[in-house]
C-alpha cells in the first residue's frame, strides 16, 4: 500500500526547525509541547529514521531532517500555492531581494513553483550586499526585500524571528581559549550580537577565518576552522552541536519585508509577498 506524507505532519516538523525548538514550534502553532513531540514521532515513524536531535537548548538536525526538510518546505509550499493560485492567471514582472542565507534555503525554489504555475509572469532573485539592494530597490528593479530588519530597505510590511545555531567545524575544539570562531566579514548586526554573546559569556575568542559569503563562511566551518552562527536550514548535520552547555546560546535574528510603494495592488507581487510569508 502506498505511504503518503500528511502535511500536517510536514507543517509541524518544519516548524520546529525554523522556531529552533519544540517548545517555541509549539507556541507558534498553539499546540502544547507533547502533543508537538508525538507528531515529530509520527513523521519520524513514517520516514523510518530520526529527524531530528534533541538537547535542552534545542534542536538540530539529523543526516534524514537535513534531506527531508527541502521536500517538506516544498511540498507545504506547493500545498498553500495549489489552494490559492489554481484558476488564476498572474502576468507581470516581480524583483525580489534576499539576504544570501536565505537564498540558500528554499525560498527561490516556491519562488520557481509559483512562476511555473504562471507562466505569464517573470520572477527575479537577487542577493547583494545592502547597499547595492537598497539601490535596486529604489530604483524599482526589486519590488520586494526581505533582509535583517536593521538592513531593510524601508519600513518592514511585517517582521519575523529566527534563531541562530552554532556550526561547529570537524575536530574543532569548543573549550579552546580563545576560541577560533568564523564570521561574515561585512559589519552586520548578526556579527556583532554573536560577537557580543561570546563577551557577556566571557569566552575569549578570535577571528579564525572571515568571509563575505555563506558559501565561504560553511568552506571555513567543514575545513575545521573554527564555529560559525548560521540558520538552522543551513546548518549541515555533521556541524551540529549536541552538547547544551558547549557554547552560549545565541540570540534571535530579526528578518523584515519591504515592499515598494509603487508595487501595491499587483496581484503578481501580492502573491509572491503571500508565498514568502509562508515560507518564511
Amino acid at each position: 500500500m502506498a505511504r503518503d506524507l500528511e502535511t500536517a505532519l510536514l507543517r509541524s516538523f518544519v516548524t520546529i526547525v525554523q522556531a529552533g525548538s519544540i517548545s517555541r514550534a509549539a507556541t507558534t502553532l498553539g499546540h502544547t509541547q507533547p502533543a508537538l513531540s508525538q507528531q515529530v514521532r509520527k513523521l519520524e515513524r513514517a520516514i523510518g529514521r530520526p529527524l531530528l536531535y534533541r538537547s535542552p537548548s534545542g534542536v538540530s538536525l539529523t543526516r534524514a531532517g537535513e534531506e527531508l526538510l527541502p521536500y517538506a518546505e516544498r511540498i507545504l509550499a506547493l500545498s498553500a500555492q495549489a489552494l490559492t493560485e489554481t484558476g488564476r492567471t498572474l502576468t507581470g514582472r516581480c524583483g525580489v531581494g534576499l539576504l544570501e542565507d536565505l537564498a540558500a534555503s528554499q525560498l527561490p525554489q516556491a519562488l520557481a513553483d509559483l512562476a511555473r504555475l504562471h507562466p505569464g509572469a517573470t520572477l527575479e532573485v537577487l542577493s547583494m550586499s545592502n547597499a547595492a539592494m537598497r539601490e535596486a530597490y529604489d530604483a524599482g528593479r526589486v519590488q520586494l526585500v526581505l533582509n535583517e530588519v536593521p538592513a531593510v530597505p524601508g519600513p518592514p510590511r511585517w517582521t519575523v524571528r529566527r534563531p541562530l545555531v552554532w556550526a561547529i567545524g570537524q575536530g574543532v575544539d569548543v573549550a579552546a581559549d580563545p576560541l577560533p570562531v568564523v564570521l561574515f566579514s561585512n559589519t552586520c548586526s548578526w556579527r556583532t550580537s554573536v560577537l557580543e554573546t561570546l563577551e557577556r559569556a566571557d569566552r575569549p575568542w578570535r577571528v579564525a577565518f572571515e568571509s563575505n559569503s555563506l558559501v565561504g563562511v560553511l568552506a571555513a566551518v567543514r575545513a575545521g576552522l573554527g564555529v560559525a552562527a548560521l540558520l538552522p536550514t543551513n546548518l549541515e548535520p555533521a556541524m551540529a552541536c549536541h552538547d547544551a552547555d558547549a557554547l552560549p546560546t545565541l540570540p534571535d535574528v530579526e528578518f523584515g519585508l519591504a515592499r515598494h510603494r509603487r508595487s501595491e495592488g499587483d496581484p503578481l507581487i501580492d502573491a509572491v509577498e503571500t508565498a514568502l510569508r509562508r515560507m518564511i
